[in-house]
């Protein structure tokens, strides 16, 4: 059974494990907990649950951010990030959504799936449509938003841009 959960403070050690089973950057997607001790993990943590809270851009660039986790049977699979709103910048180089399916678990529908799930939490959002910038490296997401409903906007030396109607 699939499912999603918000990240909480209360996130522990099955989420701590499966953070440091993913890489740290992959194809733009920063997993900043990986390498941290556990003390370090439940810090970076309470930042992540209080940049969902934020309101504006802080320091200039950064937006509120919502993160959720994707499980299979209460075991967590996925690494998910909802950008409430996006700046200019963040059209060009961020999107609106960004997803990490645990190595293991890949090429079985489950980024998809994941998406799916987290189209609702957009909407709450009050965001109408999905903005996707992938890599151009990066067949497997670009698949992934396709059929996810995702539409090609355009395609740069570096990314394709892909829009999700919601």
């Amino acid at each position: 059974m699939l499912r999603i959960q918000k990240a909480s403070i209360y996130d522990g050690i099955d989420i701590y494990r499966f953070l440091q089973e993913l890489p740290a950057d992959e194809n733009g997607f920063i997993n900043s907990a990986a390498g941290k001790n556990f003390e370090e993990y439940q810090f970076w943590l309470q930042n992540v649950v209080a940049n969902s809270a934020q309101e504006g851009i802080v320091d200039g660039w950064k937006v509120p951010q919502s993160t959720y986790w994707l499980f299979l049977n209460n075991r967590p699979i996925g690494y998910g990030k909802i950008r409430h709103f996006i700046t200019d910048n963040l059209k060009e180089t961020g999107g609106h959504i960004g997803i990490s399916i645990h190595p293991h678990f890949r090429a079985n529908g489950y980024g998809k799936a994941f998406i799916g799930l987290l189209k609702p939490e957009c909407q709450k959002l009050g965001i109408s449509e999905l903005l996707c910038t992938i890599k151009n490296q990066n067949k497997a997401s670009i698949q992934t938003a396709l059929a996810c409903g995702g539409v090609i906007d355009r395609v740069t030396e570096a990314r394709h841009y892909i829009t999700i109607a919601l």
